[in-house]
């Protein structure tokens, strides 16, 4: 005798992004700003700079691809595989970055698609490799679990000074 007043949902899966990867390991403030929709400084150089650059490399090549909750920089095709690309104007962040291609590529492996990953540097003129393997798929598993954990706070996490702050668009939130 089940109506449907009585059906009781099961709760849906974190929709966890490459962002929301990124920013956990840059910061885990940060990350919960932006999960839960605090919006950051729009205005911060350093957005506009990521989003001009974004627009404006490697236009020609593949275009970005949305994927579950990812939105991937660019996707091609190259002798026959599919490469993941993932563009950043600084090598700086780069655990970070290596990390959320290797959250793209395990969003992808889960969907049935082999990939590799491509992180670029227009900036730095500067490429790298990226191929997934256990240890990658360990890290990416034990990321999204941390990452469920600090989006169900009720409140963010105590500011932390981190290398990145002078550069957060979020940095009014935490400093001013």
């Amino acid at each position: 005798m089940n109506t449907d007043e009585e059906r009781v949902e099961e709760p849906q899966p974190l929709a966890i992004g490459g962002t929301w990867v990124w920013y956990y390991a840059i910061c885990h403030r940060e990350l919960w700003l932006m999960a839960h929709a605090i919006t950051p400084d729009e205005d911060d150089e350093n957005l506009q700079y990521g989003r001009f650059m974004h627009d404006r490399a490697y236009q020609r090549e593949g275009e970005e691809v949305s994927v579950g909750a990812s939105k991937m920089d660019r996707v091609i095709e190259v002798q026959g595989k599919v490469v993941v690309v993932e563009i950043k104007k600084s090598s700086r962040a780069i655990e970070s970055a290596r990390l959320q291609l290797a959250n793209y590529l395990v969003e992808l492996e889960n969907r049935g698609i082999v990939a590799q990953g491509e992180l670029r540097f227009p900036d730095e003129r500067r490429r790298e490799s990226l191929v997934l393997d256990d240890s990658w798929r360990h890290r990416v598993e034990e990321a999204h679990h941390h990452i469920a954990q600090i989006v169900a706070a009720h409140t963010p996490p105590p500011v932390k000074h981190v290398a990145w702050c002078g550069h957060c668009a979020y940095r009014d939130l935490c400093w001013a």
